[in-house]
């Protein structure tokens, strides 16, 4: 595992005059997968979540919308001015789908399904994906949850609805995509015949989680394409993050890792770490939010983690954020995705579209 990085004012220099305003219009970002690959792109919402998975053949499954409005709060408005709607209709367009088929809200925060009202308006959405309404209790924690969540509703009201639990597939015939928690449940039983081992990093019991009410209950999803697989939990955090990997790992080890909760300081958790295995981390934090520089401490020291790619440099993390080519945007200025490319066989590759430079990963044995 590498060591800490400083970002030195010279490379924060550098990036700053070598960025623009918007998203590059280079060949590396522009170019649409041929089909046999599966994409994946973590689209910047500063700190919220979005993440775009296209399937080899083109069907398309959305996690999280990310803010509404210009991303100060639960504040919709025009569609078209909208800052998050309008990265993820970009994103699609670089992948040059037309419609999102399944949209899968991790929770009812409105940095992850606010986007929701607005991102309807500007592409149509066929199938929403949810773990039911959020507690009476989560706008206390939250505020805007309760108004966010009504105005989902309004979207859910046109389209078909699922409500998976733990254990079940998501309707998507090129690739597999199984349920691992869902409104506080999750697995009974392992992903893998050899994954129901017991992870002698366990420690007695969980960390406490930052909020009680709606990041228990994040749906989880894992994406698996021939020997690739992919963890996104949304903002699991608490006891049923704890219950997937603790006292016995339940998922398994995967190539790339989503870390929960925006890197924040209750997903610091090196038993989970030692479960999964992960390749690669993809940190989505904004510049402020998430991004904990704890969370970072614990990433260097990971066994067999190859790469950490952050959508923001960090401020909280300081001189332990990665290197600057793993990083899309140090400011708020941009709006850089992540995206990776996986083969059937194990084989992929990230893109940092700051920089327009892909790095591969070969085929891995486990």
């Amino acid at each position: 595992m590498r060591t800490p990085y400083t970002l030195s004012i010279r490379f924060l220099l550098c990036v700053l005059l070598s960025a623009s305003a918007g998203s590059p219009a280079s060949p590396a970002s522009a170019k649409v997968e041929s089909r046999g690959t599966l994409q994946i792109y973590f689209i910047d919402v500063e700190g919220g979540q979005s993440t775009l998975i296209v399937t080899p053949e083109h069907h398309s499954l959305l996690i999280d919308t990310g803010w509404a409005g210009d991303g100060t709060g639960f504040q919709p408005g025009d569609p078209h001015k909208a800052r998050d709607a309008n990265r993820i209709v970009a994103a699609a367009r670089d992948a040059g789908i037309t419609q999102i088929d399944y949209l899968l809200i991790t929770h009812f925060h409105v940095d992850h399904d606010g986007g929701v009202i607005e991102l309807a308006q500007l592409m149509p959405i066929r199938t929403l994906i949810d773990h039911s309404a959020p507690s009476a209790d989560a706008d206390r924690d939250s505020p805007g949850t309760q108004a966010a969540y009504e105005a989902y509703l309004t979207v859910l009201s046109g389209g078909a609805h699922l409500q998976p639990g733990p254990g079940e597939s998501l309707p998507l015939k090129d690739v597999e995509a199984i349920i691992v928690s869902s409104g506080g449940s999750t697995l009974k039983v392992p992903l893998l015949m050899d994954a129901d081992a017991r992870n002698a990093a366990c420690p007695d019991h969980a960390t406490s989680p930052r909020d009680l009410y709606e990041n228990p209950r994040s749906t989880g999803v894992v994406v698996r394409y021939g020997k690739f697989r992919f963890l996104d939990v949304g903002d699991l955090t608490g006891e049923p993050l704890f219950n997937l990997v603790c006292p016995k790992n339940l998922i398994g080890p995967v190539d790339a890792y989503l870390v929960a909760h925006h890197g924040g300081p209750d997903a610091a958790i090196p038993e989970t770490f030692a479960a999964l295995k992960p390749r690669v981390a993809i940190m989505n934090n904004g510049l402020s939010k998430g991004g904990a520089r704890v969370t970072y401490q614990a990433l260097h020291h990971v066994s067999g983690l190859e790469d950490v790619w952050q959508l923001h440099a960090s401020n909280d993390a300081a001189d332990a954020n990665f290197p600057p080519h793993y990083i899309a945007n140090v400011d708020e200025s941009t709006a850089y995705w992540v995206k990776l490319v996986a083969s059937e066989d194990g084989y992929f590759r990230v893109l940092n579209q700051r920089t327009g430079e892909w790095k591969s990963y070969a085929a891995h044995s486990r």
